[in-house]
């Protein structure tokens, strides 16, 4: 038996070639001013809110971002992967910049329902593609009223619908007593709307007389109730500019609530109220001084 060759037999294994260059050291130089607003952009995109607004704000910037990311990676012919995906990401972010711009465009309201979106509930965040389902409930329709006609009558008009006043003026009476005025941009109904539940019925106990020409928007109640069942965002939303508008009404009753004596009452905190059965009463407590002398 001849003995094994062992200088024939090589049992080294040989080194594998490296699949990606190794970072031997730090490049000396920052990369080009390209690259540092790529990110800038990026950074300030990822900072959007929501909404439409919020989505065109992130999309914009995106944009810009990976459109930077592209001319960058585009320079160096060694980052091929990296300018393809930073072309198809920027592709993605422009046409939804494009999409969103569309929807903006195509969210577009009459004069009077943008004033009433800018009045009441732009200042709420009321997104407008949210507000474009509340002008559909009320299928986008304006009425009138003619001067010296009534919107309501005490103890007789029913409470089926929710109003809001585009322009004019409406006198509010009870029994013949004059009340308040309602001016444009307010709820027509707002206390009697919050006094009933959505399955209950009532009729108003104050007459809406129209001191001029009026223009106003009504929801139905049915309808309105069903839109609130699908978005609780929007009965929140109601609820919330509702009350804020019975607490106005409410102000404006203070500044005309005087007694006999010519003192103010304060609405907000419990009154004394005149001609009550106790004042008329022949009954005083008598407390003794200090002194006198009894019977």
């Amino acid at each position: 038996m001849e003995p094994p060759d062992f200088e024939a037999m090589n049992f080294t294994a040989e080194p594998v070639a490296a699949a990606h260059p190794i970072c031997e050291e730090w490049r000396g130089t920052p990369e080009g001013s390209v690259f540092h607003l790529a990110n800038i952009f990026l950074f300030l995109g990822f900072m959007g809110g929501s909404g439409l607004y919020g989505l065109l704000y992130l999309f914009t910037f995106l944009t810009m971002g990976f459109f930077c990311s592209t001319v960058w990676a585009w320079s160096d012919s060694c980052t091929t992967d990296s300018f393809l995906w930073s072309f198809a990401l920027f592709g993605v972010c422009l046409g939804q910049v494009l999409h969103v711009s569309y929807r903006l465009r195509s969210v577009s309201f009459d004069n009077e329902f943008q004033e009433i979106y800018n009045c009441m509930f732009k200042k709420l965040g009321v997104s407008l593609g949210l507000f474009g389902k509340i002008v559909a409930c009320c299928d986008g329709d304006v009425q009138t009223i003619e001067r010296d006609h009534c919107f309501a009558v005490e103890g007789k008009t029913a409470i089926d619908k929710l109003s809001v006043l585009l322009s004019g003026r409406i006198r509010v009476t009870v029994n013949g007593e004059f009340l308040h005025y309602i001016y444009p941009f307010q709820f027509l109904d707002s206390p009697e709307w919050d006094s009933l539940r959505p399955s209950e019925e009532g009729v108003f106990q104050v007459t809406l007389h129209a001191d001029d020409p009026c223009r106003y928007v009504a929801w139905r109640r049915k309808k309105l109730y069903l839109l609130f069942a699908k978005h609780r965002y929007i009965a929140k939303i109601f609820a919330l500019v509702v009350r804020n508008d019975i607490a106005e009404k409410l102000y404006s009753l203070n500044d005309k609530a005087y007694d006999e004596s010519g003192h103010r009452f304060d609405l907000r905190l419990p009154s004394y109220i005149p001609g009550t059965e106790l004042e008329k009463a022949d009954v005083f407590l008598q407390v003794p001084v200090q002194g006198a002398k009894t019977a």
